[in-house]
């Protein structure tokens, strides 16, 4: 006799990790909404230089500040996100939403104007934001499978 089979009579869920409560999404989206607002002021910010207009006049000099604020605030935001669930997809979110924002609207800013300048500061505001949220974010992927903290 063959073994009958269960009927399934209402949609189960597939087994899984479990879906983030609804006040760490809410969360979520207020650190990626962070992470972008942070990478448009730091775009608004990047040409900064010792010019006489803002700053004092120095021959121009740039002033590498928004550099140091995405090197501080970008990988405290993946730790963030990476507190709330060790999932690639969430720990990742604030640092694929700042590239983004910086490749976005550096390249295709408001009415067309290039945010990137054509100089190291722009390969220096990446580096900045993104090498040390990914060694953060490789941090928390690590312990999340069981490796050194």
């Amino acid at each position: 006799m063959a073994a009958a089979t269960p009927v399934r009579t209402a949609r189960q869920p597939a087994a899984g990790p479990a879906r983030l409560p609804v006040p760490d999404r809410l969360f979520l989206a207020l650190l990626v909404f962070d992470a972008a607002v942070l990478a448009v002021v730091e775009l608004v910010f990047l040409p900064l230089s010792f010019d006489g207009y803002l700053l004092p006049n120095l021959d121009g000099f740039p002033l590498p500040l928004t550099q140091l604020v995405a090197a501080v605030t970008t990988p405290l935001l993946v730790a963030r996100a990476g507190e709330l669930s060790p999932r690639p997809l969430v720990a990742s979110a604030p640092l694929v939403a700042w590239i983004v924002v910086v490749a976005g609207v550096g390249l295709f800013g408001p009415g067309g104007d290039v945010l990137l300048t054509a100089d190291w500061r722009s390969l220096l505001l990446f580096a900045c934001g993104a090498l040390p949220s990914a060694v953060v974010l490789g941090r928390v992927l690590a312990t999340a499978l069981g490796g050194p903290s």
